[in-house]
């Protein structure tokens, strides 16, 4: 039963531990998958290796880096999803608990000595995001980083019930995208339309003193980190026009981080696990499961910001003409 649980990779999470809850991620579901996932451990993306399983090698040494190097991690679990939307109702179950996590700064841990050559940044917090959907958005995560102590603050995750698809081109788009990793029931049991989700996200912003509507809409001494521009430039306006909401203000401006990678170290990254595979970080949870992006991107930020990059916007918008956007590093990733 233990090698089944260390062996079983889907991803769930929700960082702070105050919310009521409802619901909860079933340990026979987790189980079901849990063989699921071993039968397809060939598939990379699919079969979400743990740490042990990935040890990727720096093309240039890479430093001697304390982060994510505890015992916590040496034995990963996978965060409850329902935990993530408000909905676990395990939390005082030592069972559950035991095989899911619901604390993910657990995994991304700051030691006293990544903080030593870190400078100091324009914005107090970053506001760490990567989606997932092509067709529409169907994932809808952000991680708070506190720029002076490089520790999170907290987590936003939704998934996301697409507006203008039939339920039948749903079921098949989901399956496609998240049965192999065993999270198509909880994006059943917790998917809400987009306009909810940029509700609810705004209502957090503004528990963290980020956001607020009395203000021009821009976010209050924070950034949005991005790996490409894809995210905030193309798919979040998309959304916007699908789900007929204006496109919030606070997506006027943001930091892909594989232009700072590139002015910083002077190489190319094309994406996260290039990003990851030249610093010698090594990959946790599912590829291309939005929740578990986040937090290796995240990694990479924390690296980044322990070793003196300073995160600057490397895109803004043009409040004219939203479709406009004007890029600010000259070196940038094309």
């Amino acid at each position: 039963m233990a090698s089944a649980f260390s062996a079983f990779r889907v991803s769930m999470s929700r960082i702070s531990p105050f919310r009521h809850t409802r619901f909860s991620y079933p340990a026979k579901f987790a189980l079901a998958h849990t063989k699921r996932i071993m039968c397809s451990s060939s598939h990379s993306v699919s079969s979400s290796p743990s740490p042990s399983d990935i040890s990727s090698s720096s093309s240039s040494s890479p430093s001697t880096f304390s982060l994510m190097e505890t015992s916590e991690n040496a034995r990963w679990r996978p965060m409850c999803l329902y935990y993530t939307h408000g909905k676990c109702t395990k939390m005082d179950d030592p069972a559950h608990l035991e095989i899911f996590n619901h604390d993910c700064s657990k995994e991304l841990p700051v030691a006293a000595a990544d903080l030593e050559r870190k400078k100091s940044q324009e914005f107090n917090f970053f506001l760490v995001i990567d989606l997932e959907g092509k067709v529409e958005i169907l994932e809808f995560p952000v991680l708070i980083v506190d720029a002076k102590t490089m520790e999170v603050v907290d987590l936003f995750h939704r998934f996301v019930r697409p507006t203008k698809m039939s339920e039948q081109a749903i079921n098949k788009y989901i399956e496609g995208k998240y049965g192999e990793v065993g999270v198509d029931r909880v994006w059943h049991d917790t998917a809400i339309p987009f306009k909810q989700v940029v509700e609810e996200f705004e209502t957090w912003l503004a528990e963290h003193d980020l956001w607020t509507k009395d203000t021009d809409g821009a976010l209050n001494d924070a950034a949005f980190i991005t790996c490409g521009n894809w995210d905030i430039k193309t798919k979040i306006p998309e959304q916007c026009i699908v789900s007929n909401i204006n496109l919030p203000p606070y997506f006027m401006e943001w930091i892909n981080l594989k232009d700072i990678y590139l002015n910083f170290y002077g190489r190319e990254a094309r994406g996260m696990v290039s990003m990851m595979r030249q610093c010698g970080i090594k990959l946790m949870g599912s590829h291309h499961l939005g929740i578990d992006d986040t937090k290796n991107i995240t990694r990479v930020v924390q690296r980044m910001l322990s070793e003196g990059a300073v995160l600057k916007i490397t895109a803004r918008r043009s409040k004219s003409n939203m479709r406009n956007v004007e890029f600010l590093f000259k070196n940038r990733i094309k």
